[in-house]
């Protein structure tokens, strides 16, 4: 159940991080559950250095957490991608 779990969490967290950068027509549920899951990490790892906490349980606190390190995630995504059109 667990892992269950945590990619509904990511599915939800990337979309609406998708959504708060301007991906969200560019992006499916797998990219959604994917950058959601890693910006659960991103996010967890940059709350765990500002000292704000960690992603050790399924609450509102840990969401916001995802949802901050996915949109991270996402804006060095389209900084990448936006270099790379203009050549």
């Amino acid at each position: 159940m667990g892992i269950l779990l945590w990619i509904i969490f990511g599915a939800i967290a990337g979309w609406i991080a998708s959504m708060l950068t301007g991906n969200n027509a560019r992006m499916g549920l797998i990219a959604n559950i994917v950058v959601g899951l890693l910006g659960a990490f991103i996010g967890g790892w940059i709350a765990s250095l500002l000292g704000i906490g960690t992603l050790m349980v399924f609450d509102f606190r840990s969401f916001l957490i995802a949802i901050g390190g996915s949109v991270v995630l996402l804006t060095i995504i389209n900084l990448f991608s936006r270099g790379s059109r203009r050549n």
